[in-house]
C-alpha cells in the first residue's frame, strides 16, 4: 500500500494527516517539541504505526509545513552572518527606507533588520556595474580575498553576496561565490543575483541577508529529519512546503530557504481551496483561527492570490508568497479595559500555558475561550475531543471580575461583548484581503478552518454578506492535508527593466528561455517528468514613473503578447486601485513558474460514519441579537451522513472543532463529507 504523511508542526500540536487510496484519512495530533521539532515529527510516525499499523516501509512520500525558518528569525537564532558589498553601499541594510512608522517616540528602536549583519560583519569590495548591467569597475579579486579572511575571523558562517546591479549581470556574485569556495569552503553563501534578482538594493540585500541567515540553520534540521526518518524505516523522499502554496524536496529547499517563511499558512489555503472546490466553489476566501492569531487568504478562480513582498518581524521579506494577512485574534485573544473603559480584545494572547483562566493553568485573563464557555458554545468536557477538560466556574469568575463588573455588565452580556468586537475585528481582516484587493466578499464562500474557525464563521458571513460557509472534515489539521494537495512547484524570475512595446518582444522570449531552463533544472533535482510540468509566465509591471508594480499574467501566444500583456495590466489597475489611465507602462520583473502534480479533489477518500443519534444533547446558548438563552440541538458530526440537513440555531461537536450554526441558516453533509451552511430563504424554512 502506498501512503502519504502531510505533517504540519505548530506551537501546541504537530498534526499529521495519513492518506492511501480507498481508504479514510487517518488523523493525529501528537505535543510539539520546541527544542527540536524533528522529535514529535518522529513521535507522530511512531504513533501511527502503534495507532493505526502504518507501517513506515509503505510511506512513499511526506510533506512537511515547517516554522523554522520563520522561528530562526524570531527568535534571532540564525547563522552569525556577514553581508559583502559594493564598495561605498556597505550601509544599505542599516539605512533602508525613508518609512518609519513610530516618527514620535521618546525612543526609537531600528527599523531595519541589522541584526543579520551588524556593522563589523558587513564588508566591501572594489567592483560596479552600471545601472545598464556594463562593468564599469572590473572585481578586484584580491579585496574579496581579504574581505572574506575578515569575515571568518569574526566567526561568519554563512555570507550574504548583494552587489549593485548583478540582477542585470551576475558575473560578479558568481565569481565571489567561486573564491569563498575555494579559500573558505566551510561557508554556505547567497547570491542576490539568484535569491531576488530584481532592482532596489535594500530590499534586495535584506532578503538576501534572511537567505544567508536562515541557510545552515534549516539546512541541519532538514538533514537531521532525513536521517531520523530514515532511521524509523521512512525510505520516503521529505519535501517541504513553500510560502507561494507549492511544495520542493528538501535538497532544492535548503538552496533557496527564504522561500519557506510562512509555510504553514500557505498550506491552510492549499486545503481550503480543495475543500471548496469539491463543494463546486472556485472563489474561496479562507479563515484559519487558532489559539493565538486569525489567518486569512482569498483564492479567486481556484488560485490563492500571491504578493510579490511579505513582512517577517514587521521587516520586508521579498519573496512571493500566498497573501495571508495574520491578526492577532484567536482563542486565546485576551480580552481589556482600555484606558478610556472601552472594551478591547487582543491582540496579545495568553498562549497555550497558562492559557485561558477556564484551562485551570493559572491564567487570570479573559480570553474569547472563556466567553465562548460561558456564552456555552463550548462543551467543557468535549474540549478537544474530551483531552483538556475546562473549568467554566473559572470562565464565569475571570470574566465577570475582569470585563463585566468594570463595564456595570452582566457576565453573559460581557461574553457576548468579547465575541462581538473580536468577530469585527476578524471581518475586517477579511475586508482587507478582499476589499483592498478589489474582491467583493459577497462573491465569495468562506472556508473555516483551524480549531476556532467554525465557531465563529456564521456570524463573519453575515457581517460581510457571504451566503456560504464551508467547514471541512476535518478543519483543525486542514493545513496537514493541504500539504498533501498542494503541486511541486518551482518559480524563478528575473529584472527586466523595459518599455511594454512590440519591439521587447523578442528579449521577453530569450528571458523566459534561460528562466525555463532553470526551472527545468530544480524540476530535474526533484526528479519531476518534464512531460508532466505545467508552465505559467507573469511580469511585474507598473505605469512609467510609478513605485509600485502589480503581477500580470504573461501569455505568450502571438505577436501581439506585449498588447495582451498591457492590456491585462490596465483591467487589474482598475480593479485593484480603483482607475487606470491610458498611460505608457513597463515590466520591472518576468517570471516563470513550473507546477507538476498536485490533486484537484480528494473524492477518492471514502469517509465512515459512526451509528448513533445525530443529536446528542440539547444545551443553553446566548446567540448574538438574542433576547435571552434559548436551548439548542447539540449534533456529533461522527454520525452525520452525506445528505443529512439541520436547520440552525444549533451546534455541532467534533473532535479537533466545534461549529455553531446560527439562526437564518441551513447546514447540509455534501457526499465528500465538507459540512456547507448557507443562509437559510422561505423555500429552505
Amino acid at each position: 500500500m502506498s501512503i502519504e504523511i502531510g505533517v504540519d508542526i505548530g506551537g501546541t500540536f504537530t498534526d499529521l494527516v495519513c492518506r492511501a487510496a480507498g481508504v479514510p484519512d487517518r488523523i493525529l495530533k501528537v505535543p510539539s517539541t520546541p527544542d527540536d521539532p524533528a522529535r514529535a515529527v518522529i513521535d507522530g510516525i511512531t504513533r501511527l504505526h502503534e495507532t493505526f499499523g502504518v507501517e513506515p516501509a509503505d510511506i512513499t512520500r511526506v510533506v512537511h509545513g515547517t516554522t523554522v525558518a520563520t522561528n530562526a528569525v524570531l527568535e534571532r537564532k540564525g547563522a552569525c552572518t556577514g553581508l559583502i558589498t559594493t564598495e561605498g553601499f556597505r550601509d544599505v541594510l542599516e539605512i533602508g527606507r525613508q518609512m518609519r512608522t513610530a516618527l514620535y517616540d521618546l525612543s526609537l528602536q531600528a527599523e531595519t533588520p541589522v541584526f543579520l549583519a551588524p556593522g563589523a560583519r558587513r564588508v566591501e569590495v572594489c567592483e560596479r556595474l552600471s545601472a545598464s548591467g556594463d562593468v564599469v569597475i572590473p572585481l578586484d579579486e584580491a579585496t574579496v580575498i581579504s574581505a572574506a579572511e575578515r569575515l571568518v575571523a569574526a566567526g561568519v558562517e554563512s555570507v550574504a553576496v548583494c552587489l549593485l546591479f548583478s540582477f542585470l549581470d551576475p558575473t560578479h556574485e558568481r565569481r565571489i561565490r567561486d573564491l569563498l569556495a575555494e579559500h573558505h569552503p566551510h561557508l554556505t553563501v547567497s547570491l542576490s543575483s539568484e535569491v531576488d534578482p530584481a532592482f532596489r538594493e535594500y530590499e534586495r540585500t535584506a532578503v538576501t541577508a534572511f537567505d544567508a541567515y536562515v541557510k545552515p540553520v534549516l539546512s541541519r534540521y532538514l538533514a537531521r529529519m532525513g536521517e531520523n526518518l530514515a532511521a524509523q524505516g521512512v525510505r520516503a523522499p521529505l519535501q517541504v512546503m513553500q510560502s507561494r502554496g507549492g511544495v520542493s524536496g528538501e535538497g532544492v529547499a535548503v538552496q533557496r530557504p527564504v522561500r519557506l517563511f510562512l509555510s504553514g499558512p500557505a498550506a491552510g489555503v492549499i486545503g481550503g481551496r480543495h475543500c471548496a472546490r469539491m463543494a463546486g466553489h472556485t472563489d474561496v476566501i479562507t479563515v484559519d483561527i487558532g489559539g493565538t492569531s486569525c489567518d486569512i487568504a482569498l483564492v479567486s478562480e481556484g488560485t490563492p492570490v500571491v504578493r510579490a513582498e511579505g513582512h517577517i518581524d514587521g521587516f520586508p521579506v521579498r519573496v512571493p508568497m500566498v497573501d495571508v494577512n495574520a491578526i492577532g485574534a484567536g482563542g486565546g485573544s485576551v480580552a481589556w479595559i482600555d484606558a478610556a473603559g472601552g472594551l478591547r480584545v487582543g491582540p496579545h494572547s495568553a498562549g497555550a500555558d497558562p492559557g485561558p483562566a477556564c484551562y485551570g493553568r493559572g491564567g487570570e485573563e479573559a480570553t474569547v475561550t472563556d466567553a465562548s464557555v460561558v456564552l456555552g458554545y463550548v462543551n467543557p468536557e468535549y474540549f478537544a475531543a474530551g483531552t483538556l477538560a475546562l473549568d467554566p466556574e473559572l470562565a464565569r469568575r475571570v470574566i465577570d471580575t475582569r470585563i463585566a463588573a468594570p463595564l456595570g455588565l452582566e457576565g453573559k452580556a460581557a461574553a457576548l461583548g468579547i465575541h462581538r468586537i473580536v468577530n469585527a475585528q476578524m471581518a475586517e481582516g477579511i475586508r482587507l484581503v478582499s476589499i483592498r484587493r478589489g474582491f467583493d466578499p459577497r462573491d465569495f464562500v468562506l472556508v473555516a478552518l483551524g480549531g476556532a474557525g467554525p465557531l465563529h464563521a456564521t456570524v463573519l458571513a453575515e457581517e460581510l454578506g457571504i451566503g456560504t460557509v464551508i467547514v471541512p472534515r476535518h478543519p483543525g489539521v486542514l493545513s496537514a492535508a493541504g500539504l498533501l494537495a498542494a503541486p511541486v512547484e518551482h518559480e524563478v524570475s528575473q529584472g527586466f527593466p523595459r518599455d511594454i512595446s512590440a519591439r521587447a518582444l523578442d528579449d521577453v522570449r530569450a528571458v523566459l528561455d534561460d528562466l525555463d531552463r532553470r526551472c527545468n533544472a530544480l524540476m530535474a533535482a526533484e526528479q519531476v517528468d518534464t512531460g508532466a510540468v505545467r508552465i505559467a509566465y507573469a511580469a511585474d509591471v507598473c505605469f512609467v514613473g510609478q513605485s509600485h508594480h502589480l503581477e500580470v499574467p504573461l501569455a505568450m501566444t502571438g505577436a501581439d503578447a506585449m498588447d495582451a500583456l498591457y492590456r491585462r495590466f490596465l483591467a487589474l489597475h482598475e480593479q485593484v486601485y480603483g482607475y487606470s489611465a491610458d498611460s505608457p507602462a513597463r515590466i520591472v520583473n518576468i517570471r516563470s513558474v513550473h507546477r507538476a502534480g498536485g490533486v484537484e479533489d480528494w473524492n477518492d477518500v471514502t469517509e465512515t460514519f459512526e451509528k448513533g443519534r445525530a443529536i446528542k444533547a440539547e444545551r443553553e446558548v446566548l446567540l448574538r441579537d438574542a433576547d435571552g438563552p434559548v436551548m439548542v440541538p447539540v449534533y456529533n458530526r461522527s454520525t452525520l451522513g452525506a445528505g443529512f440537513v439541520f436547520h440552525g440555531p444549533a451546534i455541532v461537536e467534533q473532535a479537533d472543532t466545534t461549529t455553531v450554526v446560527h439562526d437564518g441558516w441551513v447546514a447540509e453533509v455534501l457526499p465528500s463529507a465538507e459540512l456547507m451552511v448557507t443562509r437559510e430563504t422561505k423555500e429552505d424554512s
